[in-house]
């Protein structure tokens, strides 16, 4: 077998995320993104079982593994109990381990989640927070939330949450502490090695691409290449 398929087989959850399929298209047919995305979680499935490393490379370098939204609907209509939405995940880890991801505009993105969702969970312990949500990045929000967060504090109040307070309730601040063994399960489980592998690939891509990666003004929330990899939209996604 090829260098990949043996890393993919090497993944202690492919076992039990792709044992006996017998290419009944059911994880297609129930799947989100594939009614909107060129996305087919069966010919996924497929190629791994075939092991071809020349088209699991392709695979790994392309978007259509970051389609995937992880809603695990495939895993619950399959008649034989595979998850091909666990493939897709062992599939992104290697991806983000060989440096593949940045070939690919979708890849590219984890960069982006990686600086904003990563640094978010180990330096408030939340994945998202409102202070993230900057209105002038997430236009789609509205002027509803433009107005909340000028208004946070007192609109917070209001519903019971503990908006950065300490003791219990929404939003409250995290204890150090708290921080700190979130960051040693990071350690422990490979997670922050993960995230220096992608700064690392990112900071090459950016490179090769005449793109900041680091802010070049006090004033920027985010380098230029983080904004990029957000707003670039090459429209070749959909169907």
């Amino acid at each position: 077998m090829g260098i990949l398929i043996d890393k993919i087989k090497a993944d202690n959850r492919f076992h039990e995320a792709l044992s006996s399929c017998m290419n009944c298209g059911m994880c297609t047919a129930i799947c989100p993104a594939a009614e909107f995305y060129k996305y087919d979680p069966r010919n996924i499935c497929n190629i791994v079982h075939r092991g071809d490393d020349e088209e699991l490379e392709k695979l790994l370098r392309s978007d259509t593994i970051w389609y995937c939204g992880q809603c695990m609907s495939c895993k619950t209509r399959c008649p034989r109990g595979n998850a091909p939405g666990v493939v897709i995940s062992i599939l992104r880890t290697i991806s983000q381990e060989m440096g593949f991801f940045t070939d690919s505009e979708k890849g590219r993105q984890q960069y982006a989640i990686e600086q904003i969702i990563g640094t978010n969970i180990l330096q408030r312990g939340y994945c998202v927070h409102p202070d993230i949500v900057d209105p002038d990045l997430h236009p789609e929000q509205g002027p509803i939330w433009a107005w909340f967060m000028k208004n946070a504090e007192a609109v917070c109040e209001k519903v019971g949450a503990n908006w950065k307070k300490d003791g219990p309730g929404a939003l409250r601040n995290i204890h150090q502490s708290n921080l700190d063994e979130i960051k040693n399960i990071f350690d422990v489980t490979g997670g922050t090695a993960l995230r220096e592998q992608i700064e690392q690939f990112s900071a090459k891509k950016a490179n090769d691409l005449h793109i900041n990666i680091e802010k070049t003004d006090e004033n920027q929330k985010y380098s230029d290449y983080l904004v990029a990899n957000f707003t670039q939209n090459n429209n070749q996604h959909c169907k």
